[in-house]
């Protein structure tokens, strides 16, 4: 770790397609949260950096299911995720988003330097594309098997299962996300970041540089992108939904998600720095500085080698002086799946457990994923709370303030002639900040947090002593159980300070139950405990005592169980694994603008090469209008002609393959995927409204 004083501090930017988990909170957000808070404590001069990251595909697929547009989708999250965020208790200095106008102008402005430096490789390829959407299948539009380990669910950009970044045209047996059919190839043009030119200087950056200081996994993980060979890569995409590339001919073409998100931490610095008066270039620009990325192992090749070959490129930017990736937090044995809603969600556990946000920052710091896969149960977590929490921290500071109101009306006692076991204890807790901030500085979060609470367990065993309880002692040598007391506080006010990184919410009850202003300024810092003065200081009055934690119920962990449980058995019964989940409530006013209308098909035809659509001319009653449906694969032409049928009447008209439809024909999926009408059972009139 190097002596600089200047930290810009990242944590990964959510993907705002959904709420935030615990697999992220254990995984980057607690622990880049722990790094930032203990920097600040010794006196750095921290930005801490995150947002959301709301361009890129699943966005438009997410947003396309709910008929929502993707900036509703990406504003509903923001606000769900920074909400979570505060209430937890992370520590951002700045919480920014990449759909802002400052990202737009930074992460354009970063391309233009690359493109006008001759840093891309243009490149007409051919790209998957599905004739049938009119539209390029970029990152996961698209879905096949995996090239490297045969995952048959892989994405374009990422099989999720064995972490390999590849190519949609890499996919083996590939088929569109959007309307399942095989894709096609059709020429198009992007602009190439040539990670080969970057390999030899990589390797000795990474590899070579840092084999000493970097996390075992990371260099790994890097060693292996380097040897397998490193190939350009497309920074542009054709999508409507993200940073418009900022190049002529370039119509219909937006920035990649993995080239813009990153530059949202320069961006977000930007925003922080105006607000704050202060020079954003010193935080990304200045040797003086260190730049930390804090991020899950699935990042690593983006933040490891994509960003800085970015950086490179550019040329005037800092390079990370450590990634400190973690690996991946199971629930109950089994993998964390958004998809299958097998998670801890956040929000929901605030819901759940108010209050009591440093129970879980505890047992996912106790169970941080640092080297390997770990595993998070609701057992453990209650085993956390009674056994460590609340009999070991919660016990010992208890006993010190009830004890210190009890005897001396809550005034820190004299003391005279500290025995040789009472300045042991004292001279012990001046070592845990060095112990503490050594564990920290190489990352390593479980063993910090370890540290803390043996200084706890000190505490416990100092006051608990066969002979020595100040509760048996007070009537035969009060003076002894003031310097016992004394001690005591010492050890609980040590506490109050370092716990703060980890604890942030205890702390500072703890603070306040100490009434100590000083606890709260910059006077109170990292290396105070280690000084030579008094944590707090005889004559000091100090409040009644109130409860750090409370012990968790078996009710409460089976309530969560039965939540899991309940997972468990909706996914095993449904029938169809892409079953559209229920979208948000609407509103009677928003459903009375559908006009919902029964008509009659009186033509129908397959259109020429495609498999699924077919072109109707359909009698609404009001007209006759073409409207262009998914259904040749279920319904002949003969079929369907004299068949009445339920129109969307007034929805707006959409090209398909050059043909305009003016409506939609409302039909359901049964659980075998046929397409079946929505029809009245009765004979009505065409143009009968439904309501």
């Amino acid at each position: 770790m190097s002596d600089q004083k200047r930290f810009t501090i990242t944590a990964a930017l959510p993907y705002t397609n959904g709420p935030v988990h615990i697999g992220h909170l254990a995984g980057v957000y607690v622990p880049a949260d722990i790094f930032a808070r203990y920097q600040r404590m010794k006196g750095s001069d921290v930005a801490f950096i995150c947002g959301s990251d709301e361009h890129g595909v699943p966005i438009t697929i997410k947003a396309k299911k709910e008929g929502i547009t993707p900036q509703e989708l990406v504003d509903r999250y923001h606000k769900i995720i920074g909400d979570s965020f505060k209430e937890f208790g992370i520590s951002f200095d700045h919480y920014g988003r990449t759909s802002a106008p400052v990202h737009h102008e930074t992460a354009s402005a970063f391309f233009t330097k690359l493109y006008d430096d001759g840093k891309f490789i243009e490149q007409v390829t051919e790209q998957l594309y599905d004739p049938e959407a009119d539209q390029f299948l970029a990152d996961r539009f698209v879905i096949g098997t995996c090239p490297k380990c045969g995952n048959t669910e892989s994405y374009g950009d990422q099989c999720e299962k064995c972490g390999t970044s590849h190519n949609g045209t890499d996919l083996i047996d590939p088929k569109s996300a959007i309307t399942g059919n095989k894709p096609e190839l059709k020429e198009t043009k992007h602009w190439f970041l040539p990670l080969d030119q970057y390999s030899d200087w990589l390797n000795e950056w990474i590899v070579e540089g840092h084999s000493k200081d970097w996390k075992a996994n990371v260099l790994g993980q890097v060693k292996s992108w380097i040897t397998d060979g490193l190939h350009p890569r497309a920074v542009t995409r054709d999508l409507d939904w993200g940073i418009p590339v900022p190049v002529n001919g370039a119509d219909g073409k937006v920035l990649y998600v993995w080239f813009d998100a990153p530059i949202g931490y320069i961006s977000a610095t930007k925003e922080w720095a105006a607000q704050e008066g202060k020079n954003w270039e010193d935080y990304w620009k200045s040797e003086d500085t260190s730049l930390l990325h804090f991020i899950g192992k699935d990042n690593i090749v983006f933040h490891c080698v994509i960003f800085p070959a970015m950086l490179k490129a550019h040329g005037d930017y800092l390079l990370p002086e450590n990634v400190p990736a973690n690996e991946f937090l199971n629930l109950e044995d089994d993998k964390i799946s958004t998809s299958r809603n097998w998670a801890v969600w956040l929000h929901e556990y605030l819901q759940d457990f108010p209050d009591q946000q440093d129970v879980l920052r505890y047992v996912l710091t106790a169970n941080a994923p640092e080297t390997k896969d770990n595993n998070f149960t609701w057992k453990d977590f209650q085993a956390r709370n009674n056994n460590e929490l609340v009999a070991n921290l919660g016990n010992f500071v208890n006993r010190v303030i009830v004890l210190t109101n009890k005897y001396y009306d809550g005034v820190v006692p004299e003391t005279s002639d500290l025995t040789q076991r009472d300045q042991d204890v004292i001279d012990q807790i001046k070592t845990f900040p060095k112990s503490i901030g050594e564990s920290l500085d190489r990352y390593r979060f479980r063993e910090a947090l370890q540290e803390l609470m043996s200084l706890s367990s000190i505490g416990n065993k100092y006051i608990a002593e066969e002979g020595l309880e100040p509760w048996k002692l007070v009537k035969t040598n009060p003076e002894q159980v003031q310097n016992i007391m004394y001690v005591c506080l010492q050890i609980t006010t040590a506490l109050a300070i370092l716990s703060e990184p980890f604890l942030p919410h205890t702390s500072e009850k703890l603070k306040s139950i100490l009434c100590h202003a000083e606890l709260d300024s910059a006077s109170a810092s990292w290396n105070r405990v280690a000084g030579n003065e008094p944590l707090l200081k005889s004559g000091h009055k100090i409040n009644k005592s109130e409860l750090l934690f409370s012990k968790i119920e078996d009710e409460q962990i089976q309530a969560q169980l039965d939540k899991l449980e309940a997972t468990k058995a909706a996914n095993a019964t449904t029938t169809t694994p892409n079953l559209m989940p229920q979208k948000e409530e609407t509103n009677y006013d928003d459903f009375m603008k559908m006009d919902l209308r029964v008509g009659e098909i009186l033509t129908a035809e397959k259109m020429p090469k495609t498999d699924k659509l077919m072109v109707m001319t359909v009698d609404t009653g009001i007209d006759k209008r073409t409207i262009v449906s998914g259904i040749a694969k279920h319904y002949t032409a003969e079929e369907l002609v004299g068949r009445k049928v339920t129109v969307l009447a007034n929805l707006a008209p959409r090209k398909l393959r050059g043909v305009e439809s003016q409506g939609m024909i409302l039909l359901a999926e049964d659980p075998d995927g046929k397409l079946v009408f929505v029809n009245p059972d009765d004979a009505v009139v065409n143009g009968s409204t439904i309501a």
